[in-house]
């Protein structure tokens, strides 16, 4: 079995790089243009194809703002191209936050960014790729040692930026497999919980998402060891990547990587299929 990535986990993320008054600046800008403009944050995101968390992240200066959202912002907004002439500082900007994860990260993050297929087995906790801002403020808020707000903000920035692959093209393939105890923790609460179960079905809609359900009535299923990750980055071999207790271990050994990737091919198998999970994704959320 063969890591390349140090199991020394640091307890720190790398230092801020200078882009974060940028962020902030333009955030501000954009809330105070949309106030003007008379349009809440639901209504902005569905003229530029966001959700209000990301707009809300996006104003606060937590998540970087994509150009092609400037863009439409400008013309939505009536800028006056106030805001395009932001637009080459924002994508130098771009090219920094990507070296935001921590140190420990790094390495799977430039995988995962690059990658042609991600395939997910989760049996405890959702997805990072999956969580809303609301979750993953709730999930870094709980870690021990204690975060402080400034720490947690960055954390969740970082874990918003990652989801923009959903929006790269061509589209990566993705799958995931979920445990059904994963549909039933409430973190964050009722409100937060209910909007994850729509943004994993906002997410199953798409043509290059699969996502299923391991119902918990399942007695037994090849791996019963934890969650872990299978990458295709584009023109390498697989990789596997599993995080215990906050070790990383990032896998390339074909061998050791081709018996995880069966697994997986099983425990889809055997779970609820895609149109069923959302079926019963829609049947919790009714019932919250």
């Amino acid at each position: 079995m063969t890591y390349v990535t140090d199991e020394r986990r640091p307890e720190t993320p790398a230092e801020a790089d200078g882009t974060t008054g940028l962020l902030t600046a333009l955030g501000k800008m954009l809330k105070l243009l949309r106030e003007r403009k008379g349009l809440t944050q639901k209504e902005f995101g569905e003229l530029v194809g966001y959700g209000p968390d990301a707009i809300s992240a996006m104003e606060r200066g937590v998540r970087t703002i994509r150009p092609e959202v400037l863009e439409k912002a400008d013309e939505l907004l009536e800028a006056g191209g106030l805001l395009l002439q932001a637009i080459p500082e924002l994508r130098e900007a771009m090219a920094k936050v990507r070296t935001r994860h921590p140190e420990w990260y790094r390495g799977y993050a430039a995988l995962e960014a690059e990658a042609v297929e991600l395939h997910h087995y989760c049996s405890y906790a959702m997805h990072g790729l999956l969580q809303t801002e609301q979750h993953a403020h709730a999930v870094f808020a709980k870690r021990r040692p204690v975060m402080n707000e400034e720490m947690i903000e960055k954390r969740v920035a970082d874990r918003l930026e990652r989801q923009l692959l959903f929006e790269r093209w061509p589209s990566p393939i993705i799958s995931y497999v979920l445990e059904e105890v994963v549909l039933d923790r409430p973190v964050g609460g009722r409100k937060v919980h209910a909007e994850q179960l729509r943004r994993l079905l906002h997410v199953s809609a798409n043509r290059n998402v699969e996502l299923q359900v391991m119902p918990t009535g399942v007695e037994e299923h090849p791996n019963m060891d934890g969650s872990f990750n299978l990458l295709i980055p584009k023109k390498h071999a697989q990789v596997a990547y599993t995080e215990i207790q906050g070790y990383p271990r990032l896998i390339t050994d074909p061998e050791e990587v081709r018996k995880i990737a069966d697994r997986y091919g099983i425990m889809r198998a055997m779970a609820l299929s895609p149109r069923e999970s959302r079926v019963l994704i829609e049947k919790k959320l009714e019932e919250l």
